[in-house]
């Protein structure tokens, strides 16, 4: 009988993707950030960007280093991980607050995402997550592990825009909270900021990827994998 590949990491990207993926809905959503920044003026952003990103890096870092069929595994744990913590948080909000504790609106406004912006996130980050996996896998096999950097921005390029294609319009048509006319642009720059942290840390994800590669002696190249995304 064959004994399942023990690896060190594995557990431990897996745990810091799904916590970067829960921070990204619970912290990020409920806030709207301003910076003045050189050449772009005033940029007015959902604090969610800051962590959507990362999570598409520990997706690259995943199925580069242990192949597509271990990512899917995370994407799941990471899709089921979303769903826990949306109802645990509609449930907390729901619960009657105290007579003597007058912070239930704020407690709203920061953990009661509307139902529907909800399930536009994480259909999403489902069909944004899987088109960068398989991307990134067919790459590889393609240039047979040459041009990593390639590969992590170019399969962010197309997870990212099926992200921002999807979640937007899910989220926000005809809700008046963003006007429909506005979707496009708001779209586009959610796209090219979550890109451009990509390419970012190309370095960072470079110096992670050859260390996990020596350090578990695994290198998967998806030439025979099954691409279903449903088949765990």
């Amino acid at each position: 009988m064959t004994q399942p590949v023990q690896f060190r990491y594995y557990d431990l990207v897996l745990a810091a993707f799904v916590t970067v993926l829960v921070c990204s809905n619970l912290i990020g959503p409920a806030k709207i950030a301003t910076l003045d920044l050189p050449l772009f003026g005033t940029v007015v952003f959902g604090a969610g960007v800051l962590f959507f990103p990362i999570s598409y890096i520990f997706g690259d870092i995943l199925t580069e280093v242990y192949g597509y069929g271990r990512d899917r595994r995370a994407i799941w744990v990471g899709f089921t991980a979303l769903i826990f913590a949306a109802v645990m948080a509609a449930i907390v909000v729901a619960l009657p607050p105290a007579d003597f504790w007058k912070n239930q609106p704020a407690y709203e406004v920061a953990f009661g995402n509307a139902w529907r912006v909800v399930a536009a996130s994480m259909i999403a980050y489902a069909c944004g997550s899987f088109v960068n996996a398989y991307v990134m896998a067919k790459m590889k096999v393609w240039q047979e592990g040459r041009n990593l950097w390639m590969r992590t921005i170019g399969s962010t390029i197309f997870g990212e825009a099926v992200d921002s294609a999807l979640f937007y319009p899910l989220a926000f048509y005809n809700t008046g909270i963003i006007p429909n006319e506005a979707l496009p642009a708001v779209m586009l720059a959610q796209f090219v900021t979550k890109t451009a942290v990509e390419a970012a840390f190309t370095p960072v994800t470079y110096k992670v990827v050859g260390f996990l590669k020596r350090a578990e002696n695994v290198d998967v190249y998806d030439r025979t994998t099954d691409f279903n995304p449903f088949k765990v």
